[in-house]
């Protein structure tokens, strides 16, 4: 850890983003020219989406299902999680990426800021349960089993507020460093974390093959692959 130079009694706020899935084979959305495996964001990941076509809605989640089962994490996503078990509580993992493959690389210490894949809840219920089905027809689409409602992919889709945001600034208000992964600089709220941070002294670090846009921000960047940059860096 000589190069993230982290005392005893400091803390690391992490931020990931969808280029470090992207090495594990996911498609990410800014990287395809506005598109999802062919589909548009306006078609599948907004709440106006989910009121014109729940059933398209279901069939492309369900894809995105498939795809995050047949992913496998990397050394990305397995150097982080061994950093966590020598940091402990003194590490915070947010993520933007819905898949699970920060928990299957060995992190525990996970939050899923814009949802999670493998989650659904009910529209009127709110309350998320793990659901790994797939709901690829009108006559499959799921109903609350308490009150008979929709069911809908606990997704923060673009135009709602992400996940324990109030959490996430005090974690981050209780750092001294910020390492981001794999992000565009381009998603608010995410992309603001590292002015946050710059106006609380933290050290800031991004990782990532490209600039992101927000990289004047950025104390240090290393410019490569997360599965080539975070093994020799972090541990």
């Amino acid at each position: 850890m000589s190069e993230l130079g982290l005392g005893e009694n400091e803390r690391l706020f992490i931020l990931t983003g969808a280029g470090i899935s992207a090495e594990s084979g996911l498609a990410t959305f800014r990287g395809s020219g506005g598109l999802w495996n062919g589909y548009r964001v306006q078609e599948v990941a907004t709440p106006e989406a989910w009121e014109t076509d729940p059933e398209l809605v279901w069939r492309f989640y369900s894809m995105r299902r498939r795809d995050a089962m047949a992913a496998e994490p990397n050394l990305a996503h397995r150097a982080l999680a061994t950093l966590e078990q020598k940091l402990g509580d003194r590490l915070y993992l947010c993520t933007q990426n819905v898949d699970d493959l920060h928990e299957r690389g060995g992190s525990q210490r996970v939050h899923h800021m814009h949802g999670s894949l493998f989650q659904s809840r009910c529209v009127r219920c709110e309350k998320p349960f793990a659901d790994r089905a797939f709901y690829e027809n009108a006559a499959a689409l799921p109903v609350c089993t308490t009150c008979g409602a929709a069911v809908r992919p606990h997704i923060v889709w673009f135009g709602e507020i992400p996940l324990k945001m109030d959490e996430i600034y005090s974690r981050l208000a209780a750092s001294t460093h910020l390492l981001v992964v794999g992000t565009s600089g381009s998603v608010y709220p995410a992309a603001g974390f590292v002015q946050i941070a710059n106006q609380g002294g933290l050290k800031t670090i991004y990782v990532g093959p490209e600039e992101p846009l927000n990289a004047e921000a950025f104390d240090t960047i290393f410019l490569g692959a997360a599965t080539e940059v975070l093994p020799s860096f972090l541990l």
